[in-house]
């Protein structure tokens, strides 16, 4: 697979490289002063920084979905900005309105463009789910596109510029799911659980006393988009992208290759956007690993966050009361890596 990358000399690669791994190290330094366990979930979202994907944070209020944004913004030097969905916000309150502004002096009326909130670059979307289809599409040009339309005229949002969506599960009452379309945008849907007994006590302790922990910026704007440059540069072997082909084709009921029980619960299964995200995400977890390739427990250990919100499931699913990721470690189980 040959890929048309930069090329930069050796030496600057490999400072690059040290400095990737420095930046890491002091990044989890920094969160773990204020957020207590969720290794994977950490890993993730770091992930989608040095891919420079979105990430779709689902979990149950008070699981610190909101705390593990801001904490990840204040760590690396980036303008954060915040929206609170909710179900009458309008989406100029997103992207920005023009206003008619008049000169005092000479009384003329011109239109001036005013910013809204999406023109930074970590953008916590809380409650996404809370706010009505036609809100939530203003998000996903920029997603998309990195830009946003309004009235005609299109602007270029800030790099690097990531969406960090939080959510609270669907059964909860008032809210709208998110269009499929806007789900596959997400590079992740990170699941944030409860956590275990000794970690809840030391968060007690951490978020009961006088002091407020806070982390320290170490790193920048200029140097993240060095690193999303630095993780399209890990190579990748032919048979290892195979492999994350076939697994997200094994999602598909329509495939010959996917298995009985996926044709029997799946509708639809992920696209070839999957794929591309997968293999994407499989290189920055190497790099973060201290490897130079990607190996197939990469593309394995990232499979369910990857694709979990990419496959819809059919009511046969819903009466055997299997969820996504139930599905995804099935196939996962009968569809084992192939020997080095």
């Amino acid at each position: 697979m040959s890929s048309v990358t930069q090329q930069l000399e050796p030496e600057v690669l490999k400072s690059r490289i040290e400095r990737f791994r420095q930046v890491q190290g002091e990044i989890v330094t920094q969160v773990r002063r204020v957020i207590v366990g969720q290794e994977e979930v950490l890993e993730q979202v770091m992930i989608g920084l040095f891919v420079g994907g979105h990430c779709l944070i689902t979990g149950l209020p008070g699981t610190a979905k909101t705390l593990l944004v801001r904490t990840m913004s204040q760590t690396l030097g980036l303008v954060f900005r915040r929206i609170q969905f909710t179900p009458d916000l309008m989406p100029s309150d997103i992207t920005g309105t023009d206003i008619i502004e008049e000169d005092p002096t000479t009384g003329r009326r011109t239109w001036t463009f005013v910013q809204g909130p999406i023109f930074g670059n970590v953008l916590l979307a809380d409650e996404i789910n809370r706010t009505p289809p036609k809100t939530q599409s203003a998000l996903l040009e920029a997603m998309q596109e990195r830009s946003c339309t309004v009235r005609g005229n299109g602007y270029t949002l800030p790099a690097p510029f990531f969406v960090l969506a939080t959510q609270n599960p669907i059964e909860l009452e008032g809210t709208y799911p998110l269009p499929e379309a806007q789900l596959d945008r997400f590079l992740f849907n990170i699941i944030l659980d409860y956590l275990t007994a000794d970690e809840e006590l030391k968060v007690v302790d951490l978020t009961t006393v006088t002091t407020t922990a806070q982390a320290d910026p170490v790193t920048n704007a200029k140097e993240i988009l060095e690193f999303q440059q630095l993780v399209r540069m890990v190579p990748i072997g032919e048979s290892v992208a195979r492999h994350a082909v076939d697994m997200v084709r094994a999602t598909r009921h329509v495939d010959p290759t996917a298995p009985d029980f996926v044709k029997k619960y799946v509708n639809y299964g992920a696209s070839v956007r999957a794929a591309q995200f997968l293999v994407l995400s499989a290189k920055a977890r190497a790099l973060m690993k201290g490897r130079y390739h990607v190996t197939y427990e990469d593309i394995r250990a990232l499979y369910i966050p990857v694709l979990r919100h990419r496959i819809l499931l059919n009511f046969h699913a819903e009466s055997d009361r299997l969820k996504q990721d139930d599905i995804l470690k099935k196939v996962l189980e009968v569809k084992p890596a192939p020997r080095e």
